[in-house]
């Protein structure tokens, strides 16, 4: 659901606030006084000041009882992530959280982390209230607009990831992205699909008809463009290949690569990014029925290629490769990027802690990793290997979706390997999120706040 908690900034914090958070340091508390010295009470709870550490203080009032929060925190975007989600925590349900802004470090990512760390999603009512205000004091304006804008975004991310598939159909997602984009993006939905092969095999099964989003973000004075593909698929059954219960259950999240483009988009004018950027989100519903794609159908994709479909439930790379080739044809892009929750292989490769990143350009490369490491969105590069190309080839297509002969692993390497068969040469990078893009509470948002980073870091 959209945060409820509202932020505002004062130039000094109220000393009578119910709940006054003073981050550790030499200058502990400067607006109240403590009934023992700082030091002592740090001896006594044992506190070291770490990230996301937090010591209450009782402190007499006139009117009863304030409470002071020592926090930890650090220089790092990380650190004060996690300081701000942890005192967020420690206030759940209050009316007001007064915040003494750190002075190291970007005050963005403590406003960041304090209003994800209110982020609930429940359909109904729900099992707690959010800490209504947050106030904080001493802290620059635009940095705390940035640091609304980063959460607003990545909750947006999370809402669209973690609505359920009897409501979240393509048509829905598409309304979404509309009603999101605000005034500076163009949104179109095309249903019609002419030529887009990929697309409308891997939604034919579905009584809910697929479609291709467009988002574009055209600045004025703009020199460069980057596209970015989402994956849409709002539940996958598997297709005819259908997946096990235990593996469809969390399928209502496989459109969370698409989720982070739409958010991405609709940031973009807040974060005044100087570059064109589209985004295609490819919409459909991969389910079961009479007139489902079968096992060694094969599809023409966008542009003319064929595909031998070997398992319907490698299917995003099928809508995948539709937009790319799309977006190679017709948008002339500087960067492509994907994002898609792509392979169980790459969850297998690397756990819930980081995507796999592929890029054909070093440069490219780096610059997300860079990104990955202040948004705590992290990345670890993976091989672009040639020789496990063939893999893919097809005695009757020009490729197959998947290794013919099944030997060979490296699912998430293969995908890859598809995928880059529809850049047209293009600079591009792909990230497989299939891991970090949900947890045991839904959708994280994962790649919004890495692509908002690099966006603005790479103009």
């Amino acid at each position: 659901m959209p945060i409820e908690t509202t932020v505002t900034t004062v130039a000094r914090a109220d000393g009578d606030a119910e709940f006054l958070a003073v981050p550790f340091g030499p200058d502990l508390a400067p607006d109240v006084e403590l009934p023992v010295s700082a030091p002592a009470l740090l001896a006594h709870y044992e506190a070291k000041g770490e990230p996301g550490e937090v010591v209450e203080i009782p402190v007499a009032a006139a009117d009863g009882v304030r409470r002071v929060l020592l926090y930890g925190t650090g220089p790092a975007p990380a650190d004060l992530r996690k300081a701000g989600a942890a005192l967020a925590g420690r206030v759940n349900g209050r009316e007001r959280l007064t915040i003494v802004a750190p002075t190291e470090g970007d005050v963005a990512e403590l406003v960041a982390g304090a209003l994800l760390g209110t982020y609930t999603f429940k359909l109904g009512e729900p099992k707690t209230t959010p800490v209504h205000e947050i106030v904080l004091s001493g802290a620059d304006d635009a940095a705390v607009a940035r640091g609304k804008a980063v959460a607003k975004a990545t909750s947006d991310a999370r809402d669209l990831t973690n609505t359920p598939a009897s409501i979240k159909s393509p048509a829905w997602l598409a309304e979404q992205a509309i009603a999101l984009a605000g005034e500076g993006v163009e949104v179109t939905v095309d249903t019609e699909l002419v030529g887009f092969g990929g697309i409308r095999a891997v939604g034919q099964g579905s009584v809910n008809p697929p479609c291709l989003i467009k988002m574009t973000y055209a600045p004025e004075g703009a020199t460069r463009h980057v596209v970015l593909v989402g994956k849409g698929i709002t539940f996958d059954s598997g297709g005819l290949s259908l997946k096990p219960s235990a593996s469809m259950k969390d399928m209502k999240t496989d459109m969370a690569g698409g989720a982070a483009v739409i958010a991405v988009l609709s940031a973009l004018r807040a974060f005044d990014v100087p570059v064109k950027v589209t985004g295609l989100i490819a919409c459909a519903e991969n389910s079961i029925g009479g007139n489902a794609q079968r096992p060694s159908d094969v599809i023409t994709q966008y542009g003319g290629r064929t595909v031998e479909v070997l398992n319907t439930d490698a299917e995003g790379r099928l809508v995948m490769a539709d937009a790319m080739a799309y977006a190679d044809r017709h948008l002339d892009p500087d960067v492509l990027i994907d994002i898609a929750t792509l392979t169980g292989a790459a969850k297998v490769a690397l756990g819930t802690g980081f995507g796999a990143l592929y890029a054909t350009d070093d440069a490219l490369a780096a610059g997300l990793l860079a990104s990955a490491a202040r948004s705590g969105d992290r990345l670890w590069r993976m091989p672009l290997i040639d020789d496990y190309r063939t893999a893919l080839d097809s005695d009757v297509a020009d490729l197959a979706n998947v290794d013919k002969k099944g030997g060979l692993g490296a699912g998430s390497v293969q995908a890859a390997l598809f995928l880059q068969e529809f850049t047209g040469g293009r600079r591009w990078a792909h990230l497989d999120i299939a891991g970090p893009a949900r947890n045991e509470k839904g959708g994280t948002g994962f790649g919004v706040r890495l692509l908002l980073d690099w966006l603005s870091s790479s103009a």
